[in-house]
């Protein structure tokens, strides 16, 4: 990356930020939604497309955290309940911790590995841990979507892996993420956390926001090829707390560039605002989700990502960046339990969840157990497991 001196930096962005919207829309094939908000007023400063059904990827581990914050709140599980690693949640594709079948981590540990790893298998396991399965935890995903009148949404799992069926808008998703952040900022820590560690294996946030544009402070990015690379970004500068939401650009630098170009605008007064609060947005339901599969993964990817870079050079060597800051982040260690075995169905009612499990051989039957499978003292696992390979850097 070649930088340039601050003052020519300085006076660059501004003549990028006069004509980037106008760059950005050049051609409609190039379009892709984006939406600027005020967290503190919920006016939108900005916004392109924020109605049209897009497929989410991992932005749909928004709403099974959310859930999960809710669960709490409600006194059905805590963050210290074992999640379990089922069959049918490890048989779910990377990206994912990879633990073994019932595999147990606290829910604190679970929910770190969702926001920061984006681990779908561990997506699953909460989901099976608050609802008993994963067709009832989507279920209530769908009724809690329904709830808060977010009319393009509609789930299909629990982690964002691509479904036709699985859509949402930038304007939903919004409303999610600035659920997440009113209600339950003590998680707020989760989102700024950049990395993971479990034994000798370290999985890092694909948000690069996180450590190269100052003030931010989470939340999500996600990919697949029917969606390209998405992310909702927040930040507070000198007393002013902004969210950004771009979906489907063509590569990690785009995203991250378009992204903080809009939160670097909205920071300096670029944008006069609508006047309008994004509950009040209209969406477009009814019509089938934009599909980019074609130009992200297919024949056409590099023909499409060249003419991204054209349309949008930001970050590229030679061109003004937005993501010239470098910001050290907190890591979060994941630690094993054990194995759990012989968990009782129907799930715990409210109230009922907080056992204490027994080591394997003293435990009643009916009752959790912690089972090592080779008769290993009762302590925490340490030995590492071994994970699958980590997806491309997008």
């Amino acid at each position: 990356m070649t930088f340039l001196p601050d003052a020519v930096r300085n006076a660059a962005l501004s003549l990028t930020l006069a004509f980037g919207l106008v760059l950005a829309s050049l051609s409609g094939a190039f379009a892709i939604p984006q939406l600027l908000i005020d967290m503190r007023t919920g006016e939108v400063l900005y916004e392109e497309d924020a109605g049209v059904p897009w497929h989410p990827a991992s932005l749909t581990k928004l709403m099974t955290a959310l859930l999960a914050f809710e669960a709490i709140e409600r006194g059905e599980v805590r963050l210290s309940t074992p999640v379990v690693t089922t069959a049918n949640a490890l048989s779910v594709a990377p990206s994912k911790m990879g633990f073994p079948v019932d595999t147990a981590i606290t829910l604190e540990d679970a929910l770190y590995s969702l926001i920061v790893k984006s681990a779908n298998d561990i997506a699953v396991a909460i989901g099976e841990t608050i609802a008993g399965s994963e067709v009832a935890f989507v279920d209530l995903m769908n009724r809690r979507a329904a709830e808060m009148g977010l009319a393009a949404t509609h789930f299909a799992n629990p982690h964002g892996l691509h479904d036709p069926a699985q859509t949402a808008s930038a304007r939903d998703i919004a409303i999610i993420a600035l659920t997440i952040r009113a209600r339950y900022p003590q998680y707020n820590p989760m989102f700024e956390t950049r990395t993971v560690e479990h034994g000798q294996t370290r999985s890092h946030a694909n948000n690069e926001l996180l450590t190269r544009f100052a003030g931010t402070d989470g939340m999500k990015t996600g990919y697949i090829c029917a969606s390209g690379l998405n992310i909702v970004a927040t930040a507070t500068r000198n007393g002013r707390h902004l969210m950004a939401i771009t979906l489907g650009a063509s590569s990690s630098r785009e995203r991250g560039e378009l992204t903080a170009r809009m939160l670097y605008s909205g920071f300096a007064g670029g944008y006069r605002g609508t006047g309008q609060n994004v509950v009040s947005l209209p969406n477009q339901p009814g019509i089938a989700p934009v599909d980019m599969r074609a130009v992200i993964c297919g024949a056409g990817s590099t023909e499409y990502t060249q003419a991204r870079m054209e349309a949008f050079p930001a970050g590229l060597d030679g061109q003004v960046s937005y993501l010239t800051d470098t910001i050290e982040r907190p890591a979060h260690r994941v630690t094993v339990l054990g194995r759990l075995r012989d968990v009782p169905l129907p799930r715990p009612r409210p109230g009922d969840f907080l056992f204490e499990p027994r080591i394997a051989g003293t435990g009643a039957p009916g009752l959790v157990t912690l089972d090592y499978g080779d008769g290993a003292p009762a302590v925490p696992e340490t030995t590492p497991v071994p994970l699958p390979r980590p997806r491309p850097d997008f």
